[in-house]
């Protein structure tokens, strides 16, 4: 950590030392607006192509933002997924420009153009605004929160930030914050030790996120992308936020003409969630940490960032006792564990990345990035037990209805791990950009290095009803479960990509992406190669914008989409850590063949713009490496010997259903599944039938609602609902090749109510509050509808060997009060 923090400082002494260097910029500003209605669009993106520099417009469609002077420049502004692109003519350094924007946000209303050329949507990417995924309930405060709402996405654990998309687990997402692709820790098993997501919500200026087709410029993961900018701010501004978990600050800022920083800080303990949980004992989460994005533009042509932050989340816990009650009308049973011992997690994440981005003219941009991630995980527990099942009386008109009636079984355990697991992963890449006439091209090498080592040591005893399991013999001590090993992995990842924009027809803004990305692993020696293609057109762009045309002859406002390509996904660590802790090196990528068709539909109600988004997707699954979960955790087999499918529809609608506030409706219906080949006690190799894939949830609906009150519009309301339908679960590896058990279906929906007290509209009167820009209070309801829904299952026998599957209930209802100032 020190080296970090030495490296850390000589930064930015570096960029204080130079900043004093005069500055050549120009300004745009101005306002943008509906061009049916002539309403201001708040929040809407304004970007500056090839810069890497981007701004959001207030409440009021007002947006500002610098330039590099003395050069044309593209400006891209986008709401609601329509983009809309206007060409500025070369400005004079220090020159300010008033630019008024109209957007096309409905089907009757006439596009804005400016030099006949126009913007483009990017098929299969969803955009959300930092001020949604702030604003959305939820106990764990992560970005990703937003995510689980979105279609295709499935998160059946609201203390975890995992999530995962059309079939896939969370190993198989890409989350890049900055172009830096984010570690996620390895080790985790429950969702309460996990803590903090690395995205920093305070920070966050952009938001994009594509379930599956998305380009090659992107990396080797089979199932999704998720694509977070920080942001670069043209002046100061600070902000806390206080709750009963925990507490978020940031400040940020512009130093004279060139230098720019975001600092953000959060601390988080979720003693008070984890109170509802069956398991009680002495609780002591400890969830820290603190980032900075800095920027410096050494002249108009060469800008320096920094993106640094260290993460630790731990978790201390000393378990009393557990009480939870399960089963059914006909048999209700209650297990009861008594503890002795403790667990302490702990997790600690720096991230260092340094970018270098040269425009050498308009048409040709690059960027040199070198980062730096190292992990220290360290899993310490010994947890002893004395359990008891006993089945309840269940008899209504009994005086002892709902107490133990008699013992069903008696055992004790003893859980015991010191397992520890150090990460260091060095990556360098170019990546670069070229655009004039027919070219808009994208491409990038990259080499990365991974140094790994762990050490595991873990093991189970059971001794159910008196005996042990397995049972002794003699002298001797048998353990249920061993996990013992010891390795050291360092290997080099070499990738590339390249992809093409190609405009077949403006009038119909026909776009065809094509593109290609390989990569190389010493480890298993291992090329592959993935070509990927994006297809998208707009059939009545070209009679819509004729002019004069009236609203009743306008055509529907519609896009059609279509994606094919081949996503591989080279093993990490985890992947290739089997059952047993054996490690196989020679693990193959897995690999997922994307199949996607889909459309915008763009439309208008009560006066106002919404959006419906459909697609449907096969993904042909090969090379598989079977896995079962435990909790969180991902359990791999370490082989490739499944092959499968994932199939369904994604449908959303997005808009305003009440004026100003934008909320969503997403359904989506999947179905994955596969089949093992293994070995079987006789040694014959067998191949199962189709059978659930772990992650095979076949409903799932999200909803991310907004709403007012008529006459007071400062108390709102904010809607968190998830619904998922039931999926499987696996008692250990051997019954991963059957259909076995069943998680019920997941059900959770976070409320809550939000009254400001400062904003544009409220200005403080007394002259010591008028610094501040705006204050409001919002009090959280999580889980108001008090379900109980399962993370796992604890197994348990009883006297005649039946075992049972006792659920590990997820947290109930609790209500969180947050204070929100910013400056």
């Amino acid at each position: 950590m020190v080296p970090m923090q030495r490296r850390s400082l000589f930064l930015l002494f570096f960029i204080l030392g130079v900043f004093g260097l005069q500055a050549q910029t120009a300004t745009l500003f101005g306002t943008v607006l509906d061009s049916n209605t002539n309403e201001p669009l708040g929040y809407a993106y304004v970007t500056v192509d090839g810069y890497n520099n981007q701004t959001t417009t207030d409440a009021k469609g007002n947006y500002q933002i610098l330039v590099p002077p003395n050069r044309e420049l593209k400006i891209y502004y986008t709401y609601l997924g329509k983009n809309k692109l206007i060409i500025v003519q070369p400005l004079e350094p220090g020159e300010k420009k008033r630019i008024d924007v109209r957007i096309q946000t409905t089907f009757n209303t006439k596009e804005f153009q400016v030099n006949g050329r126009q913007g483009r949507e990017t098929p299969n990417v969803v955009y959300i605004r930092p001020k949604e995924a702030k604003r959305i309930p939820g106990p764990s405060g992560n970005i990703e929160n937003i995510i689980k709402t979105l279609p295709g996405v499935t998160g059946n654990n609201e203390l975890s930030s995992g999530f995962n998309v059309r079939g896939g687990n969370y190993d198989e997402n890409l989350i890049y914050v900055n172009d830096i692709e984010i570690y996620r820790p390895q080790l985790i098993r429950q969702g309460q030790q996990e803590g903090q997501s690395f995205i920093n919500p305070d920070l966050v200026d952009n938001i994009a996120f594509s379930a599956g087709g998305f380009q090659a410029k992107y990396g080797d993961k089979m199932s999704s992308v998720l694509d977070v900018k920080y942001r670069e701010p043209d002046s100061f501004a600070a902000g806390v936020k206080a709750s009963l978990l925990g507490t978020r600050v940031f400040v940020e800022n512009k130093i004279g003409p060139r230098f720019r920083y975001s600092i953000g800080s959060r601390y988080r303990s979720n003693a008070y969630l984890f109170g509802t949980l069956d398991v009680q004992g002495n609780y002591k989460p400890r969830f820290m940490d603190i980032q900075t994005y800095m920027s410096y533009d050494i002249t108009s042509k060469l800008r320096l960032s920094f993106l640094g932050g260290i993460m630790q989340n731990q978790y201390r816990f000393v378990p009393q006792s557990q009480t939870t009650s399960f089963g059914t009308v006909t048999e209700a049973l209650q297990l009861t564990v008594y503890f002795n011992g403790g667990e302490l997690m702990q997790y600690t994440t720096s991230t260092n990345a340094m970018t270098l981005r040269y425009a050498r003219s308009k048409y040709f941009t690059v960027r040199v990035i070198g980062s730096m991630i190292t992990s220290d995980e360290r899993e310490f527990y010994t947890d002893e037990g004395a359990y008891r099942l006993d089945e309840l009386d269940k008899d209504l008109g009994s005086s002892t209805f709902g107490q133990a009636k008699f013992n069903r079984g008696a055992g004790y355990f003893i859980n015991h791990a010191r397992n520890e697991l150090q990460v260091r992963v060095y990556t360098g890449a170019v990546k670069a950009r070229y655009t004039k006439d027919v070219w808009d091209i994208d491409y990038g090498v990259q080499i990365r290095n991974e140094n790994i080592h762990d050490r595991l040591n873990e093991w189970v005893y059971n001794d159910s009803v008196g005996y042990s399991v397995p049972v002794n013999q003699g002298d001797s001590l048998f353990l249920y479960s061993t996990i013992r090993s010891k390795n050291a992995l360092n290997s080099v990842r070499y990738s590339g990509y390249v992809q093409q924009n190609w405009s077949l027809n403006k009038d119909l803004n026909m776009i065809l992406n094509t593109g290609i990305r390989a990569q190389y692993w010493t480890l298993n020696q291992q090329t592959i190669v993935s070509p990927r293609f994006q297809f998208s057109f707009e059939p009545n762009k070209a009679w819509n914008n004729q002019d004069s045309l009236p609203d009743s002859l306008r055509k529907k406002d519609v896009l059609f989409k279509a994606s094919f390509g081949v996503y591989n996904q080279p093993p990490f660590y985890r992947e290739m850590r089997d059952l047993q802790g054996t490690v196989h090196t020679k693990l193959q990528a897995q690999q997922a063949i994307h199949y996607v068709v889909g459309t915008d539909f763009y439309f208008k109600m009560w006066d106002r713009a919404f959006k419906f988004t459909g697609e449907l997707y096969y993904k042909k699954l090969n090379y598989l490496d079977p896995y079962l979960f435990e909790n969180v955790r991902i359990r791999y087999y370490g082989t490739n010997s499944s092959q499968g499918y994932a199939t369904g529809i994604d449908t959303r609608v997005n808009g305003e259903f009440v004026k100003g506030l934008e909320s969503w409706f997403s359904l989506s219906v999947m179905q994955t599944k596969e089949k093992i080949t293994y070995t079987n006690e006789d040694g014959v190799q067998v191949t199962t039938p189709y059978l659930r894939r772990p992650t095979d949830q076949r409903v799932t609906l999200g909803v991310f609602f907004q709403d007012e009150l008529a006459k007071w519009p400062d108390y709102k309301v904010f809607l968190n609902l998830i619904v998922g339908s039931g999926m499987p679960y696996f008692l250990t590896g051997q019954y991963r090749y059957t259909d076995q058990y069943k998680i019920p279906p997941y059900r959770r929906l976070d409320i809550g109510f939000s009254k400001s007290l400062i904003d544009d509209d409220h200005r403080p009167k007394k002259k010591r509050w008028r610094m501040i820009d705006e204050a409001y209070i919002t009090l959280d309801v999580f889980n108001i509808l008090g379900v109980n829904n399962v993370a796992s299952y604890l197994w348990v026998r009883d006297v005649s060997g039946r075992t049972y599957a006792v659920p590990n209930y997820l947290t109930s209802r609790r209500i969180n009060l947050n204070l929100v100032v910013k400056i």
